[in-house]
């Protein structure tokens, strides 16, 4: 039975047509029938049908002459890469897919890079071959210079006319190793995704690596020692399929009957009760290594009686996508809330919409931020997550912030562009490559940079400066020595911590000046002159000042002496400075949110 199974995934960059030849699989493998086909079957949110791009990784299981194909199809996206390392785990090859139109882009290199890891059986494809715009010579190029290959074993095919898909499953079948019978172990399972259903409660994706799993069979998962039972077992096809068992090598789901979302973690093993009793030394498999969340932000309700619902949301996305951390926070002006962690800005980009279309969730998201390392003058190290745990600067003795590789793609006329807004941005040049010959050379240019200058606005301005050519992709590097400051925002002399940032040292002047006056512009007037004010360590640096209601206390007045006007003048000064001192001033959500959008 072994023999006949092949388990494998696509990877590729965004939008190089990975979702579309797994229809065309669909179809070929007559898994799908004519009559339920629709484009972009896999991705089944509407969030990925409309935006065009893969967010969760989809397995399905496809037969076809006498073999089991277990496909993955995963994301292309760098922000979402914990999909795709998870999906790499649970196979033995890769099909790595090139856009013909495009070529090799940024994050194909990245995902090649994570199959290499894990030692998979590489097949390399050249897609869209059918489009006018096709240099299917150049590409052929980039990929040999890439992994190294013979011209030969490059695959062409198109997604769209269905051309040369069944060579690609002829060479899955002939290149990709079955995997290993290690059917006389003891069951374990590795649960590489898992979801909720609101019908069978958790249900969990898993790569069945010993033994055989069977429904009744009462498990156990292995890091959690969560008990449970197999209330339904099968595979996707790619809709659920129920089966009496799982067997070695198969990939397929399990109902575990878990109502708790936190109980059934993506990574853990499943084991049964029994094998886990006589099989003393029985160890989980080796899991994911724990993603680390590069970006944070405060994640509010609008309404503040929506806070339980926020957090079961939270928790159900929390179980189809682990890479996501939160942890409860409150804030004056916004209530209860969340602080998340974040692969990326579109990673929370697409949070912000699930919650939103998936629960009915209206959310305030406050200014995203880095987690900086602070060592304090008691040598105690702290992870500061935002501006509210950052520590008085005479505790402080050093700072460091997380640092990532940067990889881009782009013709070589755009170089110069490139290299100048990185400099901007604070990176550090390492070195240059060419992919390919001719004149339409492109070129790899890596560099060191902070993650602070990737997360803002990054990838908006180096397609603006490549006309939309360039790619990118990066990677966590490692933290270094930096000069952090906190900026606090005085509103009539009281600080305001939900404005709060933590900003360089010498941008701090240039960021002070514009939230001073995105608030002179948004503020509502009170009957008193209102100081605005932004300080570092209890210096203003920056301020602006918002002038008072004037009420015309001369208006009653019909003649007589200067005298009388002065006095009046004078009794109408006194109140102002009365109220500027007692005075207390609201400031509206709609305000708040002028300026983290700023």
């Amino acid at each position: 039975m072994n023999n006949q199974i092949r388990n494998f995934c696509i990877i590729a960059h965004i939008d190089h047509g990975k979702s579309t030849l797994a229809d065309r699989f669909l179809e070929l493998t007559g898994t799908v029938s004519h009559r339920d086909m629709k484009e972009q079957l896999l991705d089944s949110m509407d969030l990925e049908r409309e935006r065009g791009i893969t967010i969760k990784l989809t397995p399905v299981r496809m037969d076809y002459q006498k073999y089991i194909l277990n496909l993955i199809d995963t994301p292309g996206h760098v922000d979402f890469n914990y999909e795709v390392s998870r999906s790499l785990a649970a196979v033995e090859g890769a099909i790595l897919l090139v856009d013909a139109t495009q070529g090799v882009q940024a994050q194909t290199i990245g995902n090649l890079y994570l199959a290499l890891e894990q030692n998979l059986t590489i097949i390399p494809v050249i897609n869209k071959i059918d489009m006018p715009i096709a240099n299917v010579a150049k590409t052929k190029e980039e990929i040999i210079h890439l992994i190294g290959c013979q011209e030969e074993d490059i695959l062409l095919a198109s997604g769209k006319t269905g051309a040369g898909v069944a060579e690609i499953l002829a060479a899955i079948i002939k290149q990709v190793p079955p995997p290993a019978d290690n059917s006389k172990k003891p069951p374990r399972a590795l649960i590489f995704d898992s979801s909720y259903n609101e019908f069978k409660g958790v249900v969990a994706s898993v790569r069945i690596m010993d033994g055989e799993l069977k429904k009744g069979d009462k498990i156990m998962l292995m890091t959690t020692h969560t008990p449970a039972e197999i209330l339904e077992i099968g595979y996707y096809k790619p809709k659920f399929k129920s089966a009496e068992k799982l067997a070695n090598g198969e990939i397929g789901y399990v109902v575990t009957g878990l109502k708790e979302v936190r109980e059934c973690r993506v990574g853990d093993t499943i084991t049964t009760r029994e094998a886990k009793e006589e099989q003393k030394g029985l160890t989980p498999l080796p899991g994911y290594k724990e993603v680390k969340p590069m970006v944070f932000a405060g994640v509010f309700p609008k309404e503040g009686n929506e806070y339980q619902e926020l957090r079961d949301a939270i928790d159900k996305l929390k179980l189809s996508d682990s890479s996501l951390y939160f942890e409860p926070e409150h804030s004056q002006a916004l209530g209860f809330g969340f602080r998340c962690g974040f692969l990326g800005m579109l990673h929370l980009d697409i949070f912000q919409e699930r919650l939103h279309r998936e629960h009915n969730l209206d959310i305030v998201i406050t200014v995203p931020s880095v987690a900086y390392k602070v060592t304090k003058s008691n040598k105690q190290e702290i992870i500061v997550h935002g501006p509210q745990e950052m520590p008085e600067p005479s505790q402080v003795i050093s700072t460091m912030e997380p640092w990532m590789t940067l990889d881009i793609i782009t013709p070589k006329d755009y170089v110069g562009s490139v290299m100048g807004l990185i400099s901007e941005k604070r990176g550090r040049y390492v070195n240059t490559e060419y992919l390919s010959a001719g004149s339409d050379q492109r070129a790899v240019i890596h560099y060191e940079i902070p993650l602070a200058s990737l997360i803002t606005d990054f990838y908006d301005k180096l397609k603006t400066v490549t006309s939309g050519y360039a790619s990118m992709n990066y990677e966590y590097k490692d933290y270094e020595p930096t000069k952090v400051v906190k900026l606090d925002i005085l509103i009539s002399e009281e600080p305001v911590e939900e404005l709060a940032t933590l900003v360089w040292e010498e941008d701090a002047y240039k960021s002070g000046k514009k939230i001073t006056e995105t608030l002179k512009e948004s503020l509502p007037r009170q009957q008193f002159e209102i100081k605005i004010q932004a300080a570092v360590g209890g210096k203003i640096i920056a301020a602006e000042r918002l002038s008072a209601y004037r009420k015309d206390v001369l208006a009653k007045l019909y003649g007589g002496d200067v005298t009388r006007k002065m006095k009046l003048l004078e009794k109408q000064k006194k109140g102002k400075r009365k109220m500027a001192a007692r005075g207390k001033v609201e400031i509206p959500t709609e305000t708040y949110l002028k300026v983290l959008k700023r």
